[in-house]
């Protein structure tokens, strides 16, 4: 290893991000490219406590709490030298081969505060709850079938899915029939929430022949937003089934996991619901389960009954959770394969056209080459705008402005509906908050627009005419984070906010909205699990770490009608080879266990 030097190059002594205590690697590795002030701060406290010195595990500390920050579950030691960093920032890498070998010799691992696994490194929490995300899993894959009385099914799975335009939502909802646990996968629009309501109309049938009784169905989603486009979603496919199902079925509402599972105002990461106190459910859904993180998983299976169906349902391909993991791609991968696997995968999309879902799929597959043909071959779906054209970028600029312009228009004139539907017709979707290509850049430009066309410049928060996105769940007004409405002037020149909520239209003050922010653009984080007309995709510059082939992916998928990518084609081709990098061990864990023969019990970590 070449030499250190105590003092880091990269800022002023004044900087808060960086360490003034930090001696040896830890203050070497003390940069915004990769130990933040506090990665470096959790590292000494835990040297201290262990009284472990050596400067190489420390640095192994500082890059693990680094790892769950940054998304993944654990550190790898092996790979973790490859990081791509700025061009001119060199760092004296350990070698993986004895820096493991120290790790594992470390007073830190003896007590196990860390957790050291082949190359993989966890913190310890980590570490106990992937085993038992894993454990918890395979015992329920390896459980003896619920009972289903199979002439039955197959007559209400013709009932339920008629003709082959059904084939893979019939085929998908029998095997998830006579199963504990289902994961099914599926892009946007390929009948995900069509399957799930016709699987519970079948296992309540099922379940009323064994019981005579109705089950217990619970609806869930890792957000309120999303559990909010569940309810309604699954309400609108409930309507097309026969009256006698539907009767079945009832009024289903969802809520969010937190809620599920029973929240607890001393405590961030436990329930009310545990393994000492299950789930009292027979039939648990969990929609946009790409954004469960793998601790709320972890909660979830300790909570469900072992006599309870349980069905994830998402999209793999899409962006993972915030938190660390990336539960679902995990799933997929590590159940796939398996004898009698739990996993039903839906292809076949019926929400945008051809085009879209041909850029789709080579974004999903990683093939820049068929995402650019689709790009450049115009048309009215899929359209490239050169951020190098400025005589392009000027038309789209124009475009995106002309909304806002109806915005403005609508919501002078009171025009409820009209300010919905112009609020709904587009979406302008960055990577980033901040800076050229970020929301708050866009945002301005947008309102500048407008001004230089209509003469009006607005000064106060509140105009006629702001698109308005909620921030955070506000339960006294029933509005969700994500939610989103526009600003009309009522009659009498108050200001109003309209949001469309499920099926129906809610008016509120604006005095009685807090956690809101203008949404003339959005992060393609921010717009998960919502679709619009026609999507706009700022992509930023090829370099971004930000441009990866999940949000890319994640933001195309938004459209029903159009896409415009405004960017240029390195960045395209940036986006669609860069995946996102998500250390765990999960799928390997679970192939591990699948592939061994049943022990007779499995041993579950608390």
């Amino acid at each position: 290893m070449t030499a250190v030097t105590t003092t880091s190059p990269w800022a002023d002594p004044g900087d808060r991000r960086r360490v003034l205590g930090a001696t040896g690697l830890l203050a070497r590795f003390n940069h915004p490219e990769v130990l933040a002030a506090a990665d470096v701060h959790v590292a000494q406290r835990l040297g201290s406590l262990a009284e472990e010195t050596d400067d190489e595990v420390l640095l192994a500390v500082a890059l693990a709490v680094r790892a769950v920050r940054t998304g993944s579950v654990c550190l790898d030691l092996a790979t973790i030298g490859a990081l791509p960093l700025e061009d001119d920032l060199e760092l004296p890498w350990p070698e993986p081969t004895a820096w493991t070998a120290a790790v594992g010799r470390s007073a830190l691992v003896a007590q196990q505060l860390l957790r050291l696994d082949g190359t993989r490194l966890y913190l310890d929490r980590y570490w106990r709850e992937e085993g038992q995300v894993c454990d918890d899993l395979v015992a329920r894959v390896r459980r003896d079938p619920p009972e289903v009385d199979a002439a039955l099914l197959e007559a209400g799975l013709e009932r339920v899915f008629p003709g082959e335009g059904y084939a893979e939502q019939r085929d998908a909802a029998r095997g998830a029939a006579v199963r504990w646990t289902t994961v099914l996968t599926g892009g946007p629009g390929t009948g995900k929430t069509t399957t799930v309501a016709g699987l519970l109309t079948l296992v309540a049938e099922q379940h009323e022949l064994l019981t005579g009784r109705p089950p217990r169905m619970a609806l869930s989603a890792p957000t309120g937003k999303a559990a909010a486009r569940l309810q309604e979603a699954v309400q609108e496919a409930t309507e097309r089934l026969s009256p006698g199902d539907q009767q079945r079925l009832g009024v289903l509402h969802a809520s969010t996991l937190h809620r599920l599972l029973g929240w607890r105002p001393d405590s961030r990461v436990r329930f009310r619901h545990h393994r000492g106190n299950r789930l009292p459910h027979d039939v648990v859904v969990v929609d946009e389960t790409s954004m469960v993180s793998l601790t709320m998983m972890a909660r979830l299976l300790e909570a469900m009954r072992p006599d309870a169906r349980l069905v994830l349902v998402g999209d793999p391909d899409q962006l993972a959770s915030v938190e660390a993991g990336a539960v679902l791609a995990d799933l997929v991968a590590g159940l796939e394969d398996s004898e009698s696997s739990p996993v039903a995968a839906l292809r076949r999309t019926h929400r945008f056209g051809a085009r879209i879902g041909a850029l789709a799929d080579a974004l999903r597959t990683g093939d820049g080459d068929a995402a650019l043909a689709q790009l450049r071959a115009g048309g009215g779906e899929v359209e490239l705008v050169d951020a190098a054209d400025e005589a392009a970028m000027t038309r789209f600029r124009d475009e995106v402005a002309d909304v806002a312009v109806e915005l403005r228009r609508t919501g002078e004139a009171g025009d409820r509906s009209g300010a919905l539907a112009a609020l709904g017709g587009h979406r302008l979707l960055c990577a980033h908050r901040e800076g050229p290509y970020g929301v708050g850049g866009w945002n301005r430009l947008v309102e500048r627009l407008v001004a230089e066309r209509t003469g009006v410049t607005h000064y106060d928060e509140w105009y006629a005419g702001r698109p308005i996105l909620v921030t955070a769940n506000d339960y006294d007004q029933l509005l969700n984070n994500g939610d989103m409405g526009a600003t009309v002037r009522d009659g009498d020149g108050r200001l109003r906010v309209v949001v469309q909520v499920g099926g129906a239209t809610r008016e509120l003050a604006t005095s009685r909205l807090a956690g809101v922010e203008t949404v003339h653009a959005m992060t393609v984080h921010k717009s998960q699990g919502s679709q619009a007309r026609v999507v706009s995709v700022v992509l930023p510059d090829e370099q971004s770490r930000l441009l990866t082939r999940e949000l890319f992916y994640t933001a195309v998928t938004r459209a029903q009608e159009r896409v415009r990518v405004v960017g240029t084609e390195a960045a395209v081709r940036a986006a669609v080879s860069r995946e996102v990098q998500r250390a765990s061990g999960l799928r390997e864990r679970l192939r591990a266990a699948l592939a061994e023969p049943p022990s007779g019990g499995v041993t579950l970590r608390e």
